[in-house]
């Protein structure tokens, strides 16, 4: 039986996670989990669940679902707040935990959670954007294997499965294009989040499908790339695969490639993730290949959309800048959903707020918090002025 804490468990991942537990009750079990602000939602999934630990973000929902529970006779362990996501992320009888939050908010629990020995099924791609080389060293100390939850990574992952890493030549990480891949620049100014929230292949939360718009999130997921398979960025390459089947793609030094396709579910990946070394039979939608109407591919236009770019550079800088690229795009992000600026603005900003970052190397897991909230705060006062 692999014993779960899920972070993140009313978000698309949390509950796609759930959805895989219910086809394999024999096998998973659900022992912790944590969610933001939909507390009804959260309440039911408690029930069904019936988890030792369970956290919302706030002391007052929190209140709210322990008196819910307690109407059900049913009594676990209630927290709130970043010490209930270390709580949950630290359950002592959770084996894995899958960490399906949005944003950087996940860093600490999922140290945390590495300092617990728990094994790691990463869906925060913000986690090693922000904080690659610490985190990854502290798994490393500890023996903890981070494994990836994104398609994209999944796919990677397994292509370099039983391979040499000194045969690779480089590894391709494709990209749907998102919603506005075919629109022009002039056009693209006047993109609402109501259009932008429309992804054409993935059922998304709001965050990532704003970065899937802008390419941000395939830049985001070089950065986590990097980390993960601890290669070269010159070493990583993205192409736009519009039909979003062949997930990833490694090429080998003999002129070999090898492409992971499926459909676009991300039940898939974080089966795997779960079920790892062993692949479990599912009733999931299978790919028909006679059905196919083609596949293509193309080169990201960067100065439609520079987010790409950007992220390239950040990573190539190194120390602090993927923290601050990150912290400054999630402010950005929220800035568009709400309204407060354009979808242009989104990597306008984060330029400007790399820029007046000073380089500086990172240490310690405080001093990338500190530079994560340097950067979300220059964001804030840049998006004041526009």
């Amino acid at each position: 039986m692999i014993k779960i804490a899920i972070l993140g468990s009313t978000g698309s991942i949390g509950r796609q996670t759930l959805e895989v537990v219910d086809r394999f009750p024999e096998e998973l079990r659900v022992v912790a989990l944590a969610a933001g602000k939909n507390r009804q939602p959260f309440l039911e999934q408690c029930l069904q669940y019936r988890p030792l630990i369970v956290s919302l973000a706030t002391e007052e929902d929190a209140k709210w679902l322990k008196a819910a529970l307690a109407e059900q006779n049913y009594y676990p362990e209630v927290h709130f707040g970043l010490d209930g996501l270390v709580r949950v992320a630290t359950c002592e009888e959770a084996t894995v935990v899958v960490t399906a939050l949005s944003g950087a908010i996940g860093l600490r629990p999922t140290c945390a959670a590495i300092k617990a020995n728990k094994q790691i099924a990463l869906a925060n791609k913000e986690t090693l954007v922000a904080a690659g080389e610490y985190v990854t060293k502290l798994a490393s100390e500890h023996q903890i294997q981070i494994l990836p939850v994104d398609s994209e990574h999944s796919a990677i992952w397994q292509c370099l499965h039983g391979e040499e890493k000194t045969s690779v030549r480089r590894i391709i990480l494709t990209a749907s294009g998102g919603p506005f891949r075919q629109m022009a620049r002039a056009d693209l100014a006047k993109v609402t989040p109501q259009m932008a929230l429309k992804h054409p292949n993935w059922t998304m939360g709001q965050k990532i499908t704003i970065d899937s718009a802008t390419l941000m999130n395939k830049g985001l997921e070089v950065i986590e790339a990097r980390w993960l398979f601890n290669l070269d960025y010159s070493d990583i390459d993205v192409v736009v695969h519009p039909q979003s089947i062949i997930h990833s793609l490694v090429e080998y030094g003999d002129g070999s490639m090898l492409a992971h396709l499926g459909m676009p579910d991300m039940r898939i990946p974080i089966q795997y993730a779960l079920s790892y070394p062993k692949r479990w039979f599912n009733d999931l939608p299978r790919l028909n290949l006679t059905e196919l109407k083609g596949l293509t591919f193309e080169e990201p236009d960067l100065e439609r959309f520079p987010a790409l770019a950007l992220a390239y550079q950040a990573g190539k800088q190194g120390g602090a800048a993927p923290a601050v690229l990150n912290a400054a795009n999630e402010i950005a992000v929220h800035a568009f959903l709400a309204g407060r600026i354009g979808f242009m603005q989104i990597p306008e900003i984060v330029e400007k707020v790399l820029e007046n970052h000073k380089p500086t190397g990172i240490n310690n897991l405080e001093e990338i918090l500190a530079i994560d909230q340097w950067a979300r705060n220059e964001a804030a006062r840049i998006i004041s002025n526009c």
